[in-house]
């Protein structure tokens, strides 16, 4: 663990205050309402985790045009309540199984598309906006490929997708939170007036059903929607409808009840989708009606763009495994040689006679060596000495030299500092892997990668389960809190000046670079 905590008090971290421009020795300021957890007033039930809880990775601005969703209950903006915007079926009861092709779907609307409307609905011009980061703040980058060969990231242009139709949205939701989901409930805010995607995230379907976790789900979904104030939803649960629909029911109340307006809900299992607002049957078909995400245009577009899908939420995760086999021990022995490199920097301090910190010298070759990175990175290279990679990790563990880098994170190069942190996550022998892996955390974070920086996060606590750092940031995730927090309260001079200060002693981790070699 750590022996300063991030966001604390203590000065000598770059997460010591929140706002930009925080004198370093200044205490930080009380924790703004935007940083409380949502108020469910429900306990929190084990096994419950949000994740991807941020703006959707922002390359590409996904602009819906969607129907308001026609139902009982509080209107999205500019719309009618209840059933005043148009002919609408009687309601009637769904099975409790949601729809599928032995229940018939809830009644409503379907999505409003060109070729996807159901009969007597006009066409509704098409809605832009634009394009690039949203209000929110995001930085521009996103996944890159399994297998992707490294390089610089390249300028990409920010385009303007158009969601139209139900099938199109199923399409883009796997890009939008990284991987393909399933048995999952995906929620997308958006916002008017132009009905841009702003936030998306998603929860693991409670397996077998409890009323009390899909509460919790729908509670914290609210809060988060509410807290960016958007007013305008999208639900899509993936996986049987005995699974989905407890979900769906639980978030269709809170949100009638909170005022949020819905502009689709759906299921969609085994490459079919149902819609919970459409019983019509010309163009909801109780059997479901097929959907494509691999050839639809709108995924093609996206994957062109550099957002890319994994086949599922392990495939992500296999992106930080670490090395095993003789990689392993490779990095094993490079760790066994930085180590004797510190302890040759300590005495050759020593024998100079000069007064001061001992590990100065070593502190001085760790932040060199976080600068030499950083840089190598952003113009396209990486490090391939196991030696290089060894000593910046063993370095990193030195809370004044991991709080250097973490001041260096510009989210203008979010995609070099990924594959900075995602190639020393992976190599770094087991002790020394929790601060790269929250560097990664907090660069994916700034970037809007909600399911890359929980999975960094997750990597590093189960290295270090009371890294403070990898703890503030799963907390602020698990919140809902937006990329544009994720901003840099200190520059590297302010770290620095904050270590000089007398009577600020210089921290580190569990692991220092002093303290003893691997096991």
């Amino acid at each position: 663990m750590e022996t300063n905590a991030a966001f604390s008090p203590a000065p000598s971290s770059p997460a010591a205050a929140i706002k930009p421009g925080t004198q370093p020795s200044a205490p930080p300021p009380a924790q703004p309402a935007s940083l409380q957890p949502p108020p469910s007033g429900l306990p929190r039930p084990g096994g419950f985790r949000p994740e991807s809880v941020s703006p959707p990775r922002p390359v590409v601005s996904a602009v819906l045009r969607l129907r308001s969703a026609a139902f009982p209950g509080p209107a999205g903006p500019g719309q009618p309540p209840g059933d005043q915007q148009g002919p609408m079926a009687p309601a009637a009861p769904a099975p409790a199984g949601g729809p599928g092709p032995d229940a018939q779907p809830r009644p409503g609307r379907s999505v409003s598309s060109p070729s996807e409307r159901c009969p007597g609905e006009p066409a509704k011009p098409p809605a832009e906006g634009p394009a690039g980061p949203g209000a929110a703040g995001v930085a521009a980058a996103g996944a890159a490929s399994p297998g992707a060969s490294p390089g610089p990231a390249p300028e990409r242009e920010a385009q303007r997708i158009r969601v139209d139709s139900a099938a199109g949205l199923l399409a883009v939701i796997p890009h939008l939170i990284g991987f393909r989901p399933d048995r999952s409930m995906v929620i997308l805010g958006i916002a008017p007036p132009r009905e841009r995607i702003r936030l998306g995230f998603r929860y693991d379907l409670p397996d077998p059903p409890d009323a009390e976790t899909a509460a919790h789900i729908a509670g914290h979904a609210v809060g988060v929607l509410a807290r960016q104030q958007l007013s305008l939803a999208v639900l899509a649960g993936f996986g049987p409808g005995q699974l989905v629909t407890p979900v769906i029911d639980a978030l269709r109340a809170a949100t009638a009840a909170a005022g949020i307006g819905l502009r689709e809900v759906l299921r969609a299992d085994e490459g079919r989708y149902w819609s919970y607002l459409c019983h019509d049957p010309a163009c909801c078909p109780v059997e479901g009606k097929p959907y494509d995400t691999l050839a639809h245009p709108a995924a093609t577009a996206l994957a062109a763009a550099g957002l890319a899908a994994y086949p599922d939420r392990d495939a992500l995760a296999a992106t930080l495994a670490p090395v095993t086999g003789l990689a392993a021990e490779s990095m094993r022995q490079a760790t066994d040689r930085a180590l004797d490199r510190v302890s040759e920097l300590i005495m050759a301090r020593q024998a100079s006679g000069r007064a001061g910190d001992l590990l100065s010298s070593v502190v001085d070759a760790g932040l060199g060596a976080v600068q030499s990175a950083i840089a190598a990175y952003r113009g396209g290279g990486q490090l391939t000495s196991d030696d290089d990679l060894a000593f910046l990790s063993m370095a990193l563990s030195d809370l004044r030299i991991r709080d250097d880098a973490w001041a260096r994170m510009d989210p203008e190069h979010s995609a070099a500092h990924q594959r900075l942190w995602t190639d020393l996550t992976r190599r770094a022998c087991p002790q020394y892997r929790p601060a790269p892996a929250s560097l990664l955390a907090f660069t994916a974070w700034q970037a809007g990668d909600g399911a890359l920086a929980g999975l960094a996060a997750q990597c590093a606590l189960d290295a270090d389960p009371q890294y403070s750092m990898a703890l503030m940031l799963a907390d602020f995730l698990g919140r809902g809190l937006p990329p544009s927090l994720a901003r840099l309260p200190m520059t590297p001079e302010q770290v620095a000046e904050s270590y000089a200060q007398p009577g600020i002693r210089r921290r580190h981790s569990r692991r220092s670079p002093s303290r003893g070699r691997p096991r």
